[in-house]
């Protein structure tokens, strides 16, 4: 199926690849789900069909599903991933149960319209108009743009990040990139609100994208970004960061931190805070200098970093939520994903809320680190 996808036009991929089942595998009714934003829902492609319960526990398990009628008949539900993200899944009604032979082959076409999908997500629309419920701001519009996924991982590691509110974030985000055996992961909280919070945000994260790209470490990366964004505010408005590079082989963390995200390590049942001396936010002064400070991962840790969205937020005068709801948050996660953990901190914000306006925007990034 991947010669037959990769010569469709992008955004007709999902009835090319019904085709193919239908004609090699019997398979009818086919849908194809998207997670939407949120990652709290399914939004269909090829139908009206909304998702069933099986779809979006095959979205959160990530583990194929097949339940047989009276008649002898299958429904499977297959997950779309790719590197790690989370894109949807892959619902087929076929003739009998799979024997195993056959259930290889069309997780194969699954995995292969996953890849398909990812790559065709810049050159059409369709699949970015399915995953909303409602109209973006023109600064979540921008930020949404700018990110790099909503998940990644191989066997060494699995990283996840959630930004709310969706459809109305200003300046914060997270960024990260793989190569080899480092992961650089940044989360970012941009000076004040709507599109110059998201303008000044995407400045940092393209300038420390320019410096990376051209074997940069760091540093250089901090000081880059640092420099234009003052280029840009002369020091009225700054970009808090914490720049993380992570050597997956040995758990070694060096870390820029440059403002007000904080990290956390969840670490046999514990919850400890990574105690960083902040330095400068970017943009505050002209040709600011930074410096690394060093910590280490064990195996089986899992680290958290949450904007001061999610740690500082005081609704109605509250304690804020980095005090002690967040730590509950955490543990609660325990036993899941990465993918998921966000969502349950992301959920317990919300509580915390207790149906308030939140006053900020929030970004939490959870990385599991498997070695």
């Amino acid at each position: 199926m991947g010669v037959l996808l990769r010569s469709a036009p992008p955004d007709r991929l999902p009835e090319t690849a019904a085709d193919h089942l239908r004609r090699h595998f019997g398979a009818e009714p086919i849908e194809v789900f998207l997670a939407d934003l949120m990652m709290t829902g399914l939004c269909p492609l090829l139908g009206q069909d909304g998702p069933d319960p099986a779809a979006l526990r095959c979205l959160g398990s990530q583990q194929t599903s097949v339940s047989t009628a009276a008649d002898g008949s299958a429904r499977m539900h297959l997950p779309l991933n790719c590197w790690g993200e989370r894109l949807g899944v892959l619902r087929l009604d076929l003739p009998a149960r799979p024997e195993s032979e056959l259930a290889e082959q069309l997780h194969a076409a699954a995995d292969e319209l996953a890849v398909a999908l990812r790559a065709a997500d810049t050159s059409t629309d369709r699949y970015r108009r399915s995953q909303r419920q409602a109209r973006l701001t023109m600064a979540a519009e921008l930020q949404w743009e700018l990110l790099p996924g909503r998940s990644l991982g191989d066997e060494r590691f699995l990283v996840a990040g959630q930004l709310e509110p969706a459809y109305d974030v200003r300046g914060d985000h997270f960024d990260w990139a793989l190569d080899g055996d480092r992961l650089t992961l940044t989360v970012l909280n941009g000076f004040g609100d709507g599109m110059e919070a998201a303008l000044l945000t995407t400045v940092a994260v393209n300038a420390m994208r320019n410096a990376r790209r051209c074997g940069a470490d760091i540093v250089e990366q901090a000081e880059l970004a640092s420099d234009a964004v003052h280029a840009r505010r002369a020091g009225a408005a700054h970009v808090a960061t914490l720049l993380l590079e992570i050597d997956l082989v040995g758990g070694h963390v060096a870390a820029v931190d440059a403002g007000s995200p904080r990290c956390m390590i969840a670490r046999n049942g514990e919850v400890e805070p990574v105690n960083l001396e902040q330095q400068l936010p970017f943009g505050m002064f002209p040709e600011a200098h930074y410096e690394i400070q060093r910590f280490r991962l064990e195996p089986g840790d899992r680290m958290l970093v949450v904007s001061d969205g999610v740690h500082a937020a005081v609704p109605g005068g509250r304690a804020p939520f980095g005090e002690s709801a967040l730590l509950s948050a955490i543990r609660g996660t325990r036993l899941q994903r990465a993918t998921d953990a966000v969502g349950t901190v992301m959920r317990g914000l919300r509580e915390y809320h207790a149906g308030a306006e939140p006053e900020d925007d929030a970004v939490t990034v959870c990385l599991d680190w498997r070695h």
